[in-house]
């Protein structure tokens, strides 16, 4: 490699940051139990980590609904904070006034 002038390519490794703000824990209400009955009866979120080229890290918040398993309703943004949350739940609650 040396004689042919052949480099590897490294990347850097991503490296999680610890949160300033107090992680706040919630109850686990479904206890591990997807089964519904009917739509919009039990929620499920995440939150999908995407690297870019261009931006770098952005962020996919995703609602879906447990029946159906689609997506009730979603937000993307660079930056990971409680709006983009509040932002997804607002479009998934507007979505279920026409669906619901």
């Amino acid at each position: 490699m040396k004689k042919a002038n052949i480099r590897s390519i490294t990347t850097k490794k991503f490296c999680p940051t610890p949160s300033k703000e107090k992680v706040i824990e919630h109850e686990n209400i479904l206890e591990q139990d997807f089964e519904t009955t009917t739509i919009n009866e039990k929620w499920a979120g995440n939150i999908t980590y995407i690297h870019t080229l261009k931006h770098g890290w952005c962020y996919l918040a995703s609602v879906l609904d447990l029946h159906t398993r689609k997506v009730v309703g979603y937000s993307f943004g660079r930056t990971i904070t409680m709006e983009i949350n509040q932002d997804r739940i607002t479009k998934c609650i507007r979505n279920t006034a026409y669906w619901g």
